[in-house]
Parts: C-alpha cells; structure tokens; sequence
C-alpha cells in the first residue's frame, strides 16, 4: 500500500466487459439481470483487497447525446448504441456499490468519464489510472504515473509509452487528432496514421506549431512528406475540430476532488446485496 498514491477507476469499461462476457442468467429479486454489477464488483472487491489503496476515485459515464464532444463532432462515437434500459439500472447498482464503500464516484451531463479523471489526475501525484482505454495513456504525465489494465495485468510507464505510441503522453491526443481513432469515429486526416502523425510531432511537438509551419512538411524526409503536406493544407479547418475532440477536459466543475477512503455505509451495502440476492462482504 502507497499512501500517497491515487487510484483512478474508468469505471464504465469494468461494467461493460462482464455485462459482454458474464452470462446474463444473473437475476436480482425482481428477475432483473444482474451480470454486469456482478462483474463490477468481483472486479472492485479484487482490487481493494490486493492495493488496499487510500485515495481512490470511480469516473462513470452519464448520457454521450449530451457530451460536449458531440457538439463539436457530430459524427463522434456515432458507432455506439445507446445503452438499454437494464445496462443503465446496472450502472446506478454500480454506482450506488461505490457509495456504500466509502468511495468517491462521479460523472458528469456534459463532460465525459475521461475528463472527469482527468481533472482528478490534474490535482493528484503518483497516480494510477485504472483503464483498458489507451486513449488515457495521456494522463500519465511522470516517472511515479502508470497506466493500468487491471485485470489483465498490463502496464504502461512514462517511457512504455513513448516508446509504444512514439510521442510522449501529452501529445497523445495531437497523434489521435492526426490519426483518427475508429473506436471514437474520429475521422483524422486521410493518409495519415499513428507512425506518420508521431512523426510529424516528433518534428514540430504539436498541432499548433505544425499548422503554423506547413510548408516545412513537404521537406522532411519521409516517404510521402510532399503529400503529407497537402493534405494537412487541405485538412486545417478538421484538424483543429478533431483535437477540440481528442484533449482531455481537466476542470470538469461540481466533482468531488478530495479522494480519500471515508466509513463504509454498512446499512445502505446490506440493502444493495440484498437487492442482489447475495449476502454482505
């Protein structure tokens, strides 16, 4: 246990991947499925037994048709459908789960899960970014920072990710602008991709002082750099739409900031696990 470590939970991808893979014949007292919150917790009780951590904080998502990117981007995330009615109810028994331990949780009508733990890590040292999201690989932002997923055990330090990605963290979402990214529906600049984008800031360091030097693209040498260039001239307006889209918000207002562990609400624990069908831990 690191007392001064905080622990930052994307909440939403460890309620989405048992509500995927657990079987849904998991029913609460009314017949409802219970998979997901089910997960949830076997993941969350795992991870408080082995880290034991003290300052710890979950990060959920709350409706994407009102998430600021959608303003700017219509097209951002178009690919995903909209949430169930049971996913949602398993969602609030995920949130209300946190509740009870003691835990800080928090989401936001206009900003997203991301940006809520980005404002969180923006105010916190050695920190631990619980997430299977490599888009958040930009919340690392030094040696005592890791990126983790947790049940798969796999980790990314400051160097695993320069090394991974070819940029350093806090150009990750300049790279993804570039780039594009499938999984978000951000279209990026045709011809360009993660390789090509890290190299372009590898050179200028970011969007900014590349867009103010276009015309120095066409002369690195790279395969291409000639037609880079044009469609970075042609790209300028999109460009700067995509990274409105890709950075992180990191003053989400009306969250939580103090992150420390609080008493367990034992009474209101024992409701939710009898709601649950399942005896209190």
């Amino acid at each position: 246990m690191e007392s001064s470590r905080t622990w930052l939970i994307d909440a939403s991808i460890y309620v989405f991947r048992p509500w995927y893979r657990w079987s849904n014949t998991h029913k609460d007292e009314q017949g409802r499925s219970i998979n997901a919150v089910l997960g949830f917790i076997a993941f969350v009780d795992d991870l408080l037994e082995k880290e034991q951590p003290q300052k710890i904080a979950f990060a959920f998502d709350e409706s994407l048709t009102s998430s600021h990117r959608k303003k700017i981007l219509p097209c951002y995330k178009a690919n995903r459908t909209s949430a169930s009615e049971n996913l949602r109810f398993q969602f609030s028994l995920c949130r209300r789960y946190i509740r009870a331990l003691g835990i800080v949780e928090a989401a936001s009508p206009y900003y997203e899960g991301d940006d809520v733990l980005a404002t969180w890590a923006e105010q916190s040292t050695k920190t631990t970014v619980v997430t299977g999201d490599k888009d958040l690989v930009q919340l690392v932002k030094g040696d005592d920072d890791l990126w983790l997923d947790y049940p798969n055990k796999i980790s990314l330090n400051y160097k695993n990710i320069v090394k991974k990605f070819g940029v350093r963290p806090d150009q990750v979402a300049d790279q993804l602008a570039l780039a594009g990214d499938k999984s978000d529906n951000i279209p990026g600049v045709p011809g360009i991709g993660m390789a090509v984008a890290a190299k372009l800031l590898r050179y200028f360091d970011t969007i900014d002082e590349m867009l103010n030097s276009i015309d120095k693209i066409g002369k690195m040498k790279f395969r291409g750099s000639v037609n880079i260039q044009r469609q970075i001239e042609e790209y300028q307006h999109q460009i700067n739409q995509y990274k409105q889209v890709t950075a992180l918000v990191t003053d989400v207002p009306d969250i939580e900031l103090r992150l420390d562990r609080q008493e367990v609400d034992k009474d209101g624990l024992a409701q939710l696990m009898s709601e649950l069908g399942k005896s209190s831990p």
